[in-house]
């Protein structure tokens, strides 16, 4: 029986919680409480609310929480840049895990589709 474990997106959206708190707990976001604390709720909310779609019964609530999920990601991903400009010393590390999570909204975007046309 298939569950959210399984479903790629999620598989994704877990690596990207991971990366980001790999970014935040280091100097100097690691003082930057607000900004610190917003990417890695925003990168979580991705990952929960593919989960909780996932188990919910009926299609509207499943696309309800999967799109929220969507925009969490486009959150996630704009917060990136604040870190990429703010703190240069990190852009590297925060560009690459902006690459990923564009990569993570595709998938979401996928997961969609398919739930959409079940």
């Amino acid at each position: 029986m298939l569950c959210f474990e399984d479903l790629e997106a999620w598989q994704f959206a877990r690596a990207q919680v991971l990366a980001v708190y790999g970014l935040c707990g280091g100097e100097p976001l690691s003082r930057d409480f607000g900004l610190k604390d917003q990417i890695q709720r925003s990168s979580v909310s991705v990952m929960t609310n593919i989960a909780e779609g996932f188990e919910r019964t009926g299609n509207k609530e499943k696309l309800h929480f999967y799109n929220i999920a969507r925009a969490s990601c486009g959150e996630t991903r704009s917060l990136l840049y604040v870190v990429t400009d703010v703190y240069s010393s990190l852009s590297e590390q925060s560009d690459a895990i902006r690459l990923e999570s564009v990569h993570v909204g595709k998938v979401i975007s996928g997961l969609i589709r398919s739930t959409r046309e079940s």
